[in-house]
């Protein structure tokens, strides 16, 4: 019971201790609002959202230690020497899958291009989309892979953690935005927290976009599995991201398109982006950078 009592303290520390930590920071980035105005300038759900991130990797040493992680390797923190067909082939496969859906939205009218915009906008938006991608596709997959489906498979046979593991992915990520109705005090957080949860109540937006993105939660932990280290994860959630950045803000919603088809600018919000994430799944062991022989034991 030992491990499975340090997932449950950790998952209360993250979002607990999350929620009480946010107005913290909001007020601390308002104490110094002239010295970085965009940060204190922005909205509330921000520093929950940061608040629950910088709980969940500081937590995730502890919480592997405490079941039984004795080096980072076990985590899939291995040496990087080595590892570019690994990582390359999962930006590859990034790049083809989201590609592939944002190709067929434009081509069946489901958004349109966004026309003029200068070589200036497009240069900033690529740089800050790659930095973006390579942010979070690092610190995402420590945290969910290496972390949570890390821990989870030392206590079940990892199908079912890698399943488990995958829909608390998609559940973080599926949290709405919400903001305090009056000043930010110490208890804002709190209050904010269960109508985060919101969106579990809207059954088209529930349908398919949480489960296309249970299902992308699937794809980078089996990565995992068959590669033994987050390189190629890391390398598919970077470039899915970057696709996703770009397709965001160069394409605009087209008036009376079949949303719950083609999807919106998140683009796995539709039944086609599910479709071609279901494909992806069934080719999977044909991507470049994978291999069957997992560098790390891995079984409880």
């Amino acid at each position: 019971m030992r491990p499975l009592w340090a997932l449950i303290i950790y998952t209360v520390v993250v979002f607990f201790g999350g929620a009480l930590l946010a107005p913290w920071l909001y007020w601390l980035a308002q104490h110094f609002a002239q010295s970085v105005p965009k940060v204190a300038n922005a909205p509330f759900h921000r520093f929950m959202d940061r608040s629950f991130l910088f709980l969940a990797l500081v937590g995730v040493w502890p919480l592997l230690r405490a079941l039984g992680a004795k080096s980072l390797r076990e985590i899939g923190l291995v040496p990087p020497y080595g590892q570019s067909r690994r990582l390359f082939g999962g930006v590859f496969a990034g790049f083809i899958s989201l590609g592939l859906i944002a190709t067929m939205v434009l081509i069946g009218n489901g958004r349109a291009l966004v026309h003029g915009a200068s070589a200036g906008k497009i240069f900033v938006t690529i740089l800050s989309a790659a930095g973006t991608a390579a942010e979070v596709a690092v610190l995402e997959e420590i945290l969910f892979r290496g972390g949570v489906f890390g821990g989870l498979r030392r206590i079940f046979y990892w199908p079912m953690a890698l399943g488990v593991s995958s829909l608390i992915y998609a559940l973080v990520h599926f949290l709405q935005r919400a903001e305090p109705t009056g000043p930010v005090a110490w208890n804002s957080g709190l209050l904010v927290l269960p109508r985060m949860l919101a969106g579990f109540a809207d059954v088209h937006a529930l349908v398919p976009g949480f489960f296309s993105l249970t299902l992308a939660g699937v794809l980078l932990g089996l990565a995992y599995q068959r590669t033994g280290n987050l390189y190629f994860s890391i390398g598919l959630h970077a470039g899915w991201i970057f696709c996703l950045k770009i397709f965001e803000t160069f394409t605009v919603h087209v008036p009376q398109s079949a949303v719950w088809f083609w999807g919106t600018g998140k683009v796995l919000d539709g039944w086609l982006g599910f479709l071609v994430l279901l494909v992806t799944l069934a080719v999977f062991d044909h991507l470049p950078g994978l291999n069957r022989r997992p560098a790390v034991a891995i079984s409880p």
